[in-house]
């Protein structure tokens, strides 16, 4: 994640110290001290408004430098309230007066000056070379923040999760291959290419008695370069040339099942088109469909606008989410599109301990809205966002700025979701508190109330006593067989609904 409008580009001169003024050894090979002073320097800059809680400058130099003892034990940094100081071996090696406490180029300076000496004194550190000097760095500094935040060096950036393709499936017909699936944004789509259309040929290989993993690479490519496919359209007896163009295409995230008219579709993540493939799959479905199970056990989260775009075609009005930070751009709230794309049909959630970030907020708008019913454990509790800047040596900052509420008002971090029906305690317990809602009874709702009264700033010995009403948990068969008796039962569909006010 880049965010150009916010990097703060520092170009100043790096410090000329009395060793080197003396003629003292030249910092190794592979050190730029100059290129580490505008890292820091704009990355102090970009954290010193943004991070959740005020940190002072001097904080983050310190944390930061004592990633300089990750690369030697015998090195490292100690800070008074005048002064900087760079000690190795048990000596004193270099002592910097403290700049202003909120120049963020000159607190960039001092870190870079110091890590300098560091590369003088110890060849451990040296060896590093800048991009080891500056990830361990900010690895150090981050340990002092939370799990989120992070520093992704040059190169090492997440990879690119975009494949390029004609953009449909293949399966097994025979000893042929047919159309299994086609990504309704893609190109094979826009061609007119349908499920069920076999592929005979692909740039002039023939796909008859080929595996499925060799006619998948035939039709990856670059993207602009254009597959060359024969096509026997379904019920047609005359194959047609088609030449259909590749495309960087998303992996895909949303999987519907439509059995014994329930339609269960599993969410994967949250990528750029998953909104816009669940309402797809909702609406190709909804006139044989009397109940709807969202899936979110193992999604592990994504884009929040995805799962804010979701939530807001489910819930007609009222708060989807909300986040909060100290920098007023991390404000936001999201509220209801006013249409109903489900149509009122009851929708069933499943979570599990792994369920995470964007799923939670998902999760949290339906259940909080009264628009699902939420199935599975307390999910992970991930309800920080994190934003980003690019930095001068090509890496990427990402700092955590800002908390998710949930349209009640509770903090998703920590907390997680609590389901309205648990089922990590086993196939008794799951029945028990199934015949329960039946009969109008929650015997979740001392945790429900207590999870939905949370305010940010909660203890953590608070959070663990309420998680403990329905321990974290993967998911099981016992998740879809409540979801079978919720959406059968509607007496007990509505009492988990109630159950949170």
């Amino acid at each position: 994640m880049r965010r150009g409008a916010f990097l703060v580009l520092l170009l100043f001169a790096f410090p000329v110290t009395a060793e080197a003024q003396s003629g003292s050894p030249v910092a190794a090979e592979g050190w730029n001290p100059r290129l580490a002073a505008q890292v820091y320097g704009a990355a102090f800059a970009f954290m010193a408004p943004r991070t959740l809680n005020a940190i002072p400058m001097a904080n983050l130099t310190l944390w930061g430098l004592r990633g300089l003892t990750a690369l030697d034990p015998l090195v490292g940094p100690t800070l008074s309230s005048t002064a900087i100081n760079l000690i190795s071996r048990n000596q004193t090696v270099l002592t910097l007066p403290l700049p202003p406490p909120t120049d963020a180029a000159s607190w960039g300076n001092i870190a870079a000056t110091l890590c300098d000496k560091a590369t003088q004194v110890s060849p451990a550190i040296a060896s590093a070379g800048t991009t080891g000097i500056v990830t361990s760095f900010f690895d150090e500094l981050f340990n002092h923040l939370d799990p989120y935040s992070r520093y992704i060096a040059p190169g090492d950036s997440d990879p690119d999760r975009l494949s390029a393709g004609p953009g449909f499936a293949l399966g097994s017909r025979g000893r042929g291959a047919s159309i299994e699936s086609v990504d309704p944004s893609g190109p094979a789509a826009t061609a007119g290419l349908a499920v069920g259309d076999r592929v005979l040929s692909i740039d002039g290989h023939r796909t008859r008695g080929q595996a499925l993993s060799t006619l998948d690479n035939w039709l990856g490519g670059a993207p602009g370069s254009t597959a060359d496919l024969v096509i026997l359209p379904q019920g047609s007896r005359r194959p047609v040339h088609i030449a259909v163009p590749r495309a960087a295409l998303l992996p895909e995230t949303v999987f519907p099942a439509l059995q014994n008219g329930i339609l269960t579709i599993q969410i994967a993540g949250f990528e750029r088109n998953t909104a816009q493939h669940l309402r797809q799959a909702i609406a190709s479905s909804t006139g044989n469909v009397r109940g709807i199970v969202l899936d979110l056990r193992g999604n592990r989260g994504g884009l929040l606008d995805q799962a804010v775009a979701i939530a807001g075609t489910l819930v007609v009005s009222g708060t989807i989410a909300s986040t909060i930070g100290r920098d007023p751009a991390a404000n936001q709230l999201w509220r209801g599109s006013g249409v109903d794309t489900a149509s009122g049909l009851p929708i069933i959630v499943l979570v599990d301990g792994r369920t995470a970030s964007a799923a939670e907020v998902l999760a949290a708008a339906l259940a909080d809205n009264r628009r699902a019913v939420v199935v599975g454990s307390a999910t992970l509790g991930k309800g920080l966002v994190q934003t980003g800047t690019a930095l001068p040596d090509g890496g990427d900052l990402l700092v955590t700025w800002a908390r998710v509420l949930a349209p009640l008002g509770w903090p998703l971090q920590g907390l997680g979701v609590m389901p309205q029906v648990c089922t990590s305690g086993g196939a008794d317990q799951v029945e028990a508190a199934l015949q329960s809602l039946a009969d109008g009874t929650q015997v979740l709702a001392g945790a429900l109330n207590a999870s939905r009264a949370a305010r940010p700033g909660i203890s953590l010995s608070r959070i663990l006593q309420i998680r403990q009403a329905c321990p974290a948990a993967l998911g099981s068969a016992l998740d879809s067989q409540a979801a079978q008796f919720l959406l059968t039962t509607p007496a007990a569909y509505a009492a988990a609904q109630a159950s949170l006010r």
